[in-house]
């Protein structure tokens, strides 16, 4: 059994449950929005963030249906972001498929995603709780709000390790956060288990996206992320940034000065990926993310020993070592 499989065995009925519930929650009387909707399922991904939902909710309590329901709607809105990004970035591989926006246009994919975000409140009220509600809209917020930082920075060429961070939390750990916050108040757990389970969360969603910020430094057409797509797109990620602000000499001058000129040609962006990998870059985001691990394994300390805080701690390792 793979790590992902094992990370699952706790929750492994309660997956078939949710998957049920969203694949019912997305099917309308219209062929069009059926048949993009069985594409997209069909290639619907790891799932991490309902994961996180009933793994904390069975760690500390029960899994009710209103937590199944309230990971559906999570989930729901982590996709419908992940079709907006899509048009935003005029990505044409998600997950090594073609987009919505490259298979049919921008038009289809927006609503499509539009779609999803409606369903997702749906289900988000029913479950009876708007605390529930209330949580999604504030993700929302969070979401929108670090993709707009992100190309505020980007603008600005804005190089610190605090703008990195904030555009990160907000863009990234938000939804992680979100996840344990959902699972502890579904299970009921008391507002010091609370806030652990969502610190923990959040460093989760921290080295999720420093390793997927690692990842655009080599070519992978498998997961539909050229080598250097960040850095076209005028993000500096953790290893360039380093290496930016932690050298001094006539090189980082010249580096500099490339990602001042806005549009990059590919041997340009070349020359900043190779940058960010001869002067430390790499490694220092890999040691950066073992230091938020070893302060999100300090979180769960003061929980019971079981099968599902097990996983939730093998899936912080599986962030960090995942190859996709």
């Amino acid at each position: 059994m793979d790590l992902l499989s094992t990370i699952q065995a706790p929750i492994s009925t309660e997956l078939v449950e949710l998957n049920r519930i969203l694949v019912e929650k997305l099917q309308t009387n219209n062929a069009l929005i059926n048949s993009i909707v069985d594409r997209y399922l069909r290639t619907k991904g790891k799932q991490l963030r309902p994961m996180l939902i009933l793994l904390c909710a069975k760690m500390v309590g029960n899994i009710s249906d209103k937590t199944i329901l309230s990971a559906v709607a999570i989930e729901l809105m982590h996709n419908a972001s992940l079709i907006h990004d899509d048009v935003v970035d005029n990505s044409p591989l998600r997950r090594g498929q073609p987009t919505i926006n490259a298979l049919e246009d921008n038009r289809l994919a927006v609503l499509m995603g539009d779609y999803f975000v409606s369903c997702a409140l749906k289900c988000g009220v029913e479950t009876g709780d708007m605390n529930i509600v209330a949580v999604m809209g504030r993700l929302g917020q969070e979401l929108a709000h670090g993709e707009i930082d992100q190309i505020d920075n980007a603008r600005s060429h804005r190089l610190s390790e605090e703008a990195y961070f904030g555009v990160i939390r907000r863009k990234t750990a938000s939804l992680f956060r979100t996840c344990m916050h959902v699972g502890a108040i579904t299970a009921q757990a008391d507002d010091d288990m609370r806030e652990s389970l969502e610190r923990f969360g959040e460093l989760l969603g921290l080295c999720f996206q420093i390793k997927d910020d690692i990842f655009d430094y080599y070519a992978d057409e498998k997961i539909g992320k050229p080598t250097g797509n960040d850095i076209r797109e005028g993000k500096v990620t953790l290893p360039l940034l380093y290496a930016l602000t932690h050298c001094d000499d006539e090189e980082n001058v010249r580096m500099r000065a490339l990602l001042d000129k806005g549009v990059l040609e590919t041997n340009e962006v070349n020359v900043l990926v190779e940058y960010a990998k001869q002067n430390g870059g790499i490694e220092y985001a890999y040691d950066t993310m073992r230091k938020l691990r070893d302060e999100a394994v300090l979180c769960m300390e003061k929980f019971q020993s079981n099968n599902s805080r097990q996983a939730l701690l093998d899936l912080l390792d599986y962030t960090i070592s995942r190859d996709i």
